[in-house]
This record gives structure tokens, C-alpha cells and sequence, in this order.
């Protein structure tokens, strides 16, 4: 009897030992495996800073000289918003973003011309006018579509370079005053003026760095070289040739969908 006794207790005693082991282990499961924040869907809101040129050139006559060459900068600040979907594998990240900015970027720049009476008309001596160009740029807002590609350099942290079309509303204003000396049949001054507004595509290219904050949620810096290349208008009827480049800084917040 008391060897069945025994017996009994050991085998309580065994159980017992089972049921807390398993116990333990489901205590001490896995965590579940982490979301994958960087494939799929994302949309966020951006701002920073344009640091811009523009070089304004006009030539006149037959054969065509140099009337007057201009260079400006082009600097204010920027805003907007952006789209993306994200393919992740790996450490690798492939993915296309578009985005679209407000800009208040602006800049005048006023050069003497040589001495003139006009449009098509150079002098020489006391007897000439005086002849003053002032370019007056503004770069009203802009957009651009790209491409992606990235590493993760830890689980939460992403390197990028990104690449693509560019394109914007480039407003002009061009006004040529010329003040004529004694002598000439018109004294004072006289004023030409002309306004353009051009949309022009080009490209973007540049790289950042993101990285998660909570969550869904990332957050990035990022620089682009945009280029919207040389285009021309004619002022009366001088061909103005204008070339608009931009160096854009900013910082972003995206939230992923999933």
C-alpha cells in the first residue's frame, strides 16, 4: 500500500512539473512578428527651404549681339505634400513618390545696358541714353514625379537616392527704362514692360535619409537639384532667353498605410 502510495505522489509530482513548464513557455511565446512600415502605401506633408538661380539673357540685331545678361537668385521657402508607394525586400527598397509644392521663391536683379536709343540702336558719346534692364523672377509653385531606391542601413533607418521629372510655373517680369539726355526729341524717361508665365518640365535629382518615429509613422530629409532648363520669350521683339535651376532642402512626415 505504501509503495502504491508512493507511486501516486510521483506521478502528482510529475504533473505537476508539466503543467508549470508549460505554463512557462507560453509566458515567455514569441513576440509576433513586426509590421512591415516600409512597403505598401504612404502620404505626408513637407516644408523647407528653395535656394534657387536664374540667368536671364537677351540679344538683339542682325546678326544677333548681346543686349544683356543677368544672373539672379532665387530664394524662398517651400510647402506641400506628397504621395509614395514602397516595394521592400530585404534591405533593399524600391519605390516612386510624387509630390506637389507652394513656393513663395523669388528674385530682381537690374543691370545697366550699354549706352543705346532703343531696342536695335547703340551710341557712343555724351549724346546717348541711359539704359537700365530690371528681371523680376518668381517661381510660383512645382511638382515633381520620381523614382526611389534605398537601403536599410538598421531595421528602422533608410538611405535613398531618387531621381525624375520636374516641372513648374515660372513667372517672368521684365521692365526696360531709358532715360534720354538734352537733346534728343523725347527727354525723360520712357518705360517697356513685359509679363510671361511659362510651365516648364525638366528634371530632379537628389537623395535623403528616413527614419521610423512611432509606428506607421517616418520621417525624413531630403535634398533635390531641380533643373527646368532654357526657354525663350520675345520682348518686343527681343528674344529673352531664361534658364531656372533650384536646390531644394526639406523635411517630411509620412504616414504608411497598411
Amino acid at each position: 500500500m505504501r509503495k502504491l502510495l508512493l507511486a501516486m505522489s510521483a506521478l502528482a509530482a510529475l504533473a505537476a512539473v508539466d503543467v508549470a513548464s508549460a505554463a512557462d513557455m507560453e509566458l515567455k511565446a514569441p513576440p509576433p512578428p513586426l509590421v512591415d512600415v516600409w512597403g505598401g502605401w504612404y502620404v505626408g506633408l513637407n516644408v523647407g527651404g528653395s535656394f534657387g538661380r536664374v540667368r536671364d539673357t537677351t540679344n538683339d540685331g542682325i546678326p544677333p549681339l548681346l543686349f544683356s545678361s543677368t544672373s539672379s537668385k532665387l530664394n524662398g521657402v517651400i510647402g506641400g505634400g506628397q504621395v509614395g508607394y514602397n516595394w521592400h525586400s530585404g534591405n533593399w527598397l524600391l519605390g516612386l513618390e510624387a509630390d506637389i509644392q507652394g513656393s513663395s521663391e523669388r528674385g530682381t536683379v537690374t543691370t545697366n545696358i550699354p549706352a543705346s536709343c532703343g531696342f536695335g540702336c547703340t551710341l557712343a558719346g555724351t549724346l546717348a541714353s541711359s539704359t537700365t534692364l530690371s528681371d523680376q523672377e518668381k517661381l510660383a509653385w512645382f511638382g515633381t514625379v520620381r523614382a526611389r531606391a534605398g537601403i536599410l542601413a538598421a531595421p528602422t533607418w533608410l538611405l535613398y537616392a531618387t531621381g525624375g521629372l520636374a516641372y513648374g510655373g515660372i513667372h517672368s517680369n521684365e521692365i526696360v527704362t531709358t532715360v534720354a539726355p538734352p537733346g534728343f526729341v523725347i527727354i525723360g524717361a520712357t518705360t517697356a514692360t513685359a509679363n510671361f508665365t511659362t510651365t516648364r518640365a525638366g528634371y530632379a535629382a537628389g537623395g535623403g535619409v528616413e527614419g521610423v518615429v512611432s509606428g506607421n509613422w517616418t520621417v525624413k530629409l531630403e535634398y533635390l537639384f531641380v533643373d527646368f532648363g532654357t526657354f525663350t520669350n520675345n520682348f518686343a521683339p527681343i528674344p529673352l532667353s531664361t534658364h531656372v535651376n533650384d536646390n531644394i532642402v526639406r523635411v517630411g512626415l509620412n504616414y504608411h498605410l497598411h
